[in-house]
């Protein structure tokens, strides 16, 4: 069978991904992610605001009050360097739930949570043995 290519974009390639997460407080949400987890506000919508984004790098997180979606969600990060970062998010007052461990999946991982119960599973590949650590989920 031959395979055909194109050099025209597909109409259903997927661009990028922003998960949306249900805050309480979008100003308290926006403050913790910029000066606690090195984020930039990229934008607010409304008056007061109920709608945000905040980006580091490639990573955009849209903040929404009160709505669309639930507490809790978990979302993974892939970082150059877990360790490093950790050391960082200890000295701004992160809320650390679980430090940086070798998981059997090939993952070094930190689990941070937000002020909203929102986990971020942030982590670098590794070659190292597992720690024999079940992922922090409580």
């Amino acid at each position: 069978m031959t395979e055909i290519k194109s050099d025209r974009p597909s109409p259903s390639k997927f661009c990028g991904l922003s998960p949306i997460l249900n805050v309480k407080d979008i100003l308290k949400s926006i403050d913790y992610y910029v000066n606690v987890l090195g984020f930039q506000k990229n934008w607010d919508w409304g008056e007061p605001p109920t709608f945000a984004a905040v980006s580091r790098d490639e990573v955009c997180i849209f903040f929404c009050q009160d709505g669309q979606g639930q507490a809790g969600t978990w979302m993974s990060i892939f970082v150059e360097d877990v360790d490093a970062l950790y050391a960082d998010y200890q000295a701004k007052g992160a809320i650390i739930r679980q430090a940086p461990t070798n998981f059997s999946w090939g993952m070094r991982e930190m689990n941070i949570e937000d002020l909203d119960g929102h986990r971020l599973r942030i982590g670098t590949e590794t070659q190292e043995p597992s720690d024999n650590v079940s992922l922090c989920g409580d």
